[in-house]
């Protein structure tokens, strides 16, 4: 128990990948033992996870639950780990969507279920170890292996075209990495120059970047925030989303939304915007303007989808581009709001794609125009989804509310943005959130029955209800107690937000 508790972030990482190691031993033929394994080791890795959050102190915005091992010592690059407010919180919903998408899915992939457990499993040690790195090339070690298993995921248990979206997928994300690892490379030649060591330690980073030259600051900024806008996806770099999202089978579209697209916003966050601060201010309003782009555009892309799945997938572009401006708003407000907002997103978006899913496997078509009157024959199906669709549009008293309106609260008062313009647009947003949504909801379950096979649907098992429940649990609890998970937060973005203000004064700047 005490080698536990001292490498608890190890065991989170690794141990769906121990799952994936035991499964490849078992037959192929033992589907449902092969199913049952992949979500008892990542249930087993969300109770772990669990556990860090309770123990997780808030009062110091110092990294926890560190360990660094030296991996090559002569460039002062180490398995670094560690965990503050911020990555706690997508570590947990990382943990909790990954077994959750895959009970969900239970009965939907019969082909090579030992490859599509196993690449999930080894997907999640991915996952896991983007938001625990504190090493810059260990982050970006973590950040390349998720693409193989996702590719993978779409590329063979995807659609039809499955293999055009996977390739566009990899291409896109591989383009934003190589520009990324290039701008590592820099960061710790210029630590050499400074403080005469190479370094990928990212607390020492955090020390040396804003003391590099402002050309220089730009150059990586702008390295790494393409990387992280491709991932997210900012507008304009969006157009690999849908086609990623329409061919991955469920599951995939669970954990592509619910998790991959937050770690976008999580690099942001977590390098661009600590590392570059003179950089920062002087993109800052343009990012911002591409954010508030996004959140109409996305909305009004997605009021016009004759695909249900598309509707959703291009839902993410808006509901991310709220999340980039909070982070650009840099006030305590905004950034909370974009960070709890990270956890919504990927709590209600990754139900909607559940819950297309479900209806998929019983019509076996994801149009709008072949459903209608499903409340009389599906009345749990239709109660759930009417739940999940007003948590995604921001309901008070529901998880999307308290996102959006901490986000548009600090993006209103943000000295950083400099006006309210940003905040007033975006709040158009919310409105065309609640037209696509109730619009799509009213066509499919109170519309007119034209297709006989809509009659006869079954409704939902007792396996779906429960893995769609344990997500409600979710968006209630943060819809009416949010400060379960913003207190968690809090000082860690507090301190970030503080440092910016210092910079920007030139305080900070003249104690260096």
């Amino acid at each position: 128990m005490e080698w536990l508790q001292k490498h608890i972030l190890t065991a989170i990482i690794f141990l769906p990948a121990v799952g994936a190691l035991v499964i490849s031993l078992i037959s192929s033929e033992r589907k449902n033992l092969i199913k049952f394994l992949g979500i008892f080791f990542t249930s087993i890795t969300f109770l772990l996870s669990v556990y860090v959050f309770l123990k997780y102190q808030p009062q110091t915005t110092s990294f926890q639950f560190v360990e660094t091992y030296p991996w090559i010592p002569s460039l002062d690059i180490s398995y670094r780990i560690g965990i503050d407010g911020i990555s706690l919180l997508l570590l947990v919903l990382t943990t909790f969507l990954t077994p959750v998408g895959l009970l969900a899915t239970w009965g939907s992939v019969e082909k090579r279920v030992k490859g599509y457990v196993i690449m999930f499993l080894l997907l999640e040690t991915g996952m896991n170890g983007v938001f625990c790195a504190l090493d810059t090339f260990l982050f970006y070690i973590f950040w390349e292996t998720m693409l193989i298993p996702m590719y993978f995921i779409i590329g063979i248990w995807g659609g039809e075209n499955r293999i055009y979206a996977a390739v566009k997928f990899v291409i896109y994300t591989m383009v934003g990495s190589l520009l990324m690892l290039v701008a590592i490379i820099a960061l710790g030649n210029f630590a050499s120059q400074i403080n005469g060591q190479f370094t990928g330690n990212l607390e020492k980073l955090y020390e040396i970047a804003p003391k590099i030259s402002i050309n220089a600051q730009i150059l990586m900024f702008l390295a790494f925030t393409l990387s992280f806008a491709i991932k997210v996806p900012l507008f304009p770099f969006h157009t690999w989303l849908p086609d990623a999202h329409v061919e991955a089978p469920t599951a995939g579209s669970v954990i592509l939304a619910g998790v991959l697209l937050k770690m976008g916003t999580y690099g942001i966050l977590r390098f661009s915007i600590p590392l570059f601060p003179d950089a920062t201010f002087i993109f800052l309003p343009y990012i911002a303007t591409l954010a508030v782009i996004g959140i109409i555009y996305g909305a009004l892309v997605s009021f016009v989808q004759p695909d249900l799945k598309k509707l959703v997938a291009y839902s993410s572009v808006s509901h991310l581009g709220f999340v980039v401006l909070g982070l650009m708003g840099l006030t305590v407000e905004s950034v909370q709001g974009g960070l709890i907002q990270m956890v919504n997103h990927g709590l209600s978006t990754g139900a909607l794609f559940m819950l297309v899913g479900m209806i998929y496997d019983r019509r076996h078509t994801r149009m709008i125009s072949e459903f209608g009157g499903l409340a009389r024959v599906t009345p749990v199906y239709a109660t759930l989804f009417m739940i999940v669709a007003l948590s995604s549009l921001g309901l008070p008293g529901l998880n999307g509310f308290v996102g959006e309106f901490l986000i548009l609260l600090g993006s209103f008062k943000s000295k950083f943005l400099g006006t309210s313009i940003f905040a007033i647009f975006a709040a158009t947003g919310v409105i065309l959130a609640a037209v696509y949504l109730l619009t799509a909801y009213q066509r499919i379950f109170f519309g007119k029955v034209t297709k006989p096979e809509n009659q006869n649907l079954k409704d939902l098992n007792i396996r779906e209800i429960v893995s769609l429940a344990l997500v409600i649990v979710f968006i209630v609890w943060i819809g009416i107690y949010p400060n379960t998970f913003l207190k968690k937060s809090e000082p860690s973005v507090k301190k970030i937000v503080e440092q910016m203000e210092k910079y920007r004064s030139g305080v900070l700047r003249a104690q260096k």
